[in-house]
């Protein structure tokens, strides 16, 4: 669970593959962490008095870095996560595992982008389309720079 301090680490966290949560704005702390804790799930925030009031009852991670390439790199030192865990499986918006979307998604799809082909993904929530344009293969760097 991301606190609403790292909306974009959460993202980033989705696009690896890893089911994460974040914090809707201006949630008050004892509703995080009563979340965090009926989730079992780490909260991970930048907020120091969130963690002291979040360690006696949940695991809590404290990221002092401000940069998400920095978050990221922390993540993977302390927690172990694996960056290339299962990329581009889950919704980043919504957190929902992504599904085959059927082949006549293929018109949805930019005219350039139809010529690189690749599997078609859709989110059964928000029905957002994915597929693997240019922005996967500079997602899949930053991913594989994060885990090395």
């Amino acid at each position: 669970m991301c606190d609403e301090m790292l909306p974009r680490l959460g993202r980033w966290l989705r696009a690896a593959g890893y089911d994460t949560a974040i914090a809707e704005g201006g949630m008050e702390d004892p509703a995080l962490i009563a979340r965090v804790a009926a989730e079992s799930r780490v909260l991970l925030t930048r907020d120091r008095l969130l963690s002291i009031r979040a360690e006696a009852s949940v695991p809590v991670l404290l990221l002092a870095a401000d940069r998400v390439d920095d978050q990221a790199r922390a993540l993977a030192a302390m927690l172990g996560i694996d960056w290339l865990c299962a990329p581009f499986t889950r919704c980043i918006i919504d957190n929902a595992v992504l599904e085959a979307a059927p082949p006549e998604a293929v018109e949805e799809v930019p005219v350039r982008s139809r010529e690189v082909g690749g599997k078609l993904l859709r989110c059964p929530a928000c029905l957002r389309l994915y597929w693997p344009g240019g922005h996967v293969r500079r997602m899949r760097e930053r991913l594989v720079s994060w885990a090395g």
